[in-house]
């Protein structure tokens, strides 16, 4: 039988109106946002901690790709290695072999800062601090130092003091610990940024972690404070992700960055090359997103700073 004349026939497919074309077009009207921002800076140095003892939520990740995102916008970035693991040396491209002069020298043999730091090839404005083996055996080593706490702060105190050196913003990758390799890294510290896993147990564990942080603000750096949490690994497909989002937004309203990082094949290949995602692939969702949040952790700063001057 015959279709009727009237019969209405499908609107045609428009890869415009599919999840991916909406997808695409969020994500070019997000670069084109980002290309016009114009980001100013205080003149004076950030020291962040990048922290969680719980493992595989994204530390190092977090730390070279916010730093390389603050070196793209013409921030001078230090980044110190922490993490005996070396991981963030690696994403940087900086060697970090056995004999390379590495962060174990300046903790334990007292080595100036200056003799250790390196520069990224990604760019001039990104430097490292790199790890190597040897800080694996510092945990045990630094019990019987002299202020072993301050060892760091100490030594960065040092670095920042030199004429030549002018840093827009230190980030300090730390263990899967709260042992005294991460005590030196909050002792040095301004502020913490706390990565936290969009999964099931993101928050625990949390509580420990801020119990130590108000240990040392009490008895070793009372200037620490807790300033960035940022929720990584977010898969908006899942109803879990989005719960835990809304949990940690409850719970640190104020701290919480509304930038996300969403799962990424590209954040978790970058790496493998010796590249942040921003070097690896700057128009990715991954890049742009922690571009997003570099971006919005100066301008909370400055936003915070101009209200207290108002006030």
């Amino acid at each position: 039988m015959p279709e009727s004349e009237n019969a209405t026939s499908p609107a045609p497919f428009s890869i415009d109106d599919s999840p991916i074309g909406r997808e695409l077009a969020d994500l070019t009207s997000r670069r084109k946002a980002l290309d016009a921002v114009e980001i100013e800076f205080s003149g004076q140095t950030r020291i962040l901690t990048v922290s969680n003892q719980k493992g595989g939520v994204g530390k190092t990740t977090t730390t070279v790709n916010i730093a390389a995102a603050l070196a793209s916008v013409g921030a001078r970035v230090l980044v110190i290695d922490l993490d005996p693991q070396g991981n963030a040396s690696t994403a940087l491209g900086v060697p970090h072999t056995a004999d390379t002069p590495s962060v174990y020298d300046v903790l334990i043999d007292e080595f100036p800062l200056a003799d250790i730091v390196q520069t990224s090839p990604e760019s001039p404005n990104l430097l490292c601090a790199p790890s190597t083996i040897h800080l694996a055996g510092a945990e045990i080593e630094l019990v019987s130092q002299v202020a072993r706490e301050h060892r760091l702060r100490t030594a960065l105190d040092d670095y920042l003091a030199r004429p030549d050196v002018q840093l827009d913003f230190v980030l300090i990758d730390c263990p899967p610990s709260l042992g005294l390799l991460t005590i030196n890294a909050f002792t040095a510290a301004g502020e913490l940024l706390i990565p936290i896993q969009c999964e099931y147990y993101a928050l625990e564990g949390l509580s420990q972690l801020l119990g130590s942080v108000r240990m040392i603000q009490k008895h070793l750096n009372p200037k620490l404070h807790l300033s960035t949490i940022l929720l990584t690994m977010y898969d908006g497909r899942t109803r879990l992700a989005q719960q835990v989002a809304e949990e940690v937004r409850t719970h640190f309203p104020d701290e919480v960055l509304r930038t996300i990082i969403p799962r990424s094949v590209r954040v978790s290949e970058a790496p493998s090359f010796g590249q942040t995602v921003i070097a690896y692939d700057g128009q990715s969702a991954g890049a742009v997103s922690y571009r997003e949040a570099a971006v919005e952790l100066v301008q909370r700063e400055r936003l915070k700073t101009s209200d207290e001057g108002t006030s």
